[in-house]
């Protein structure tokens, strides 16, 4: 009797675990993913910062999509609610988040568009006296089956 009951369990067990598979596969897959970044910029500097988008950081989005790694930028603009919000919001989107490992392709594109890492800092260092990153993060879109 003892065999026939754990025969049973054993039986019922392959059967539910049969069923699991099933049950566990994935609604949706991994796409790309976006550096979201928003931007605070002082008062009266927006058209200078969006000079130095369109003169600089387009040209370098551009280049760095012809190479292959990312697929997409955006700018967008901002009504901030508070002078604790952005202004502008870029968005960098990538394959998916192993092409995030092209970092030293990446500044060396930066070199031949704008300069040495010297000039780029130069230049950063200038920009942050109208403009600060408030916020930086990684966005993964998820497609649904």
């Amino acid at each position: 009797m003892t065999k026939t009951i754990i025969l049973s369990i054993c039986l019922a067990a392959a059967a539910l675990s049969l069923g699991a598979p099933a049950q566990d596969v994935r609604q949706y897959t991994e796409g790309p993913v976006t550096l979201v970044q928003e931007i605070g910029v002082e008062y009266g500097h927006f058209d200078e910062y969006i000079d130095w988008l369109h003169s600089t950081w387009k040209p370098t989005m551009e280049a760095t999509k012809k190479a292959g790694i990312i697929i997409d930028y955006k700018v967008f603009s901002f009504t901030p609610p508070s002078p604790d919000h952005p202004d502008i919001i870029l968005w960098i989107t990538y394959k998916n988040m192993a092409a995030l490992d092209r970092g030293v392709e990446e500044e060396a594109i930066a070199k031949k568009v704008i300069g040495t890492t010297e000039v780029q800092n130069k230049a950063r260092v200038g920009r942050n006296e109208y403009r600060k990153v408030l916020r930086r993060e990684f966005v993964r879109e998820l497609i649904l089956k």
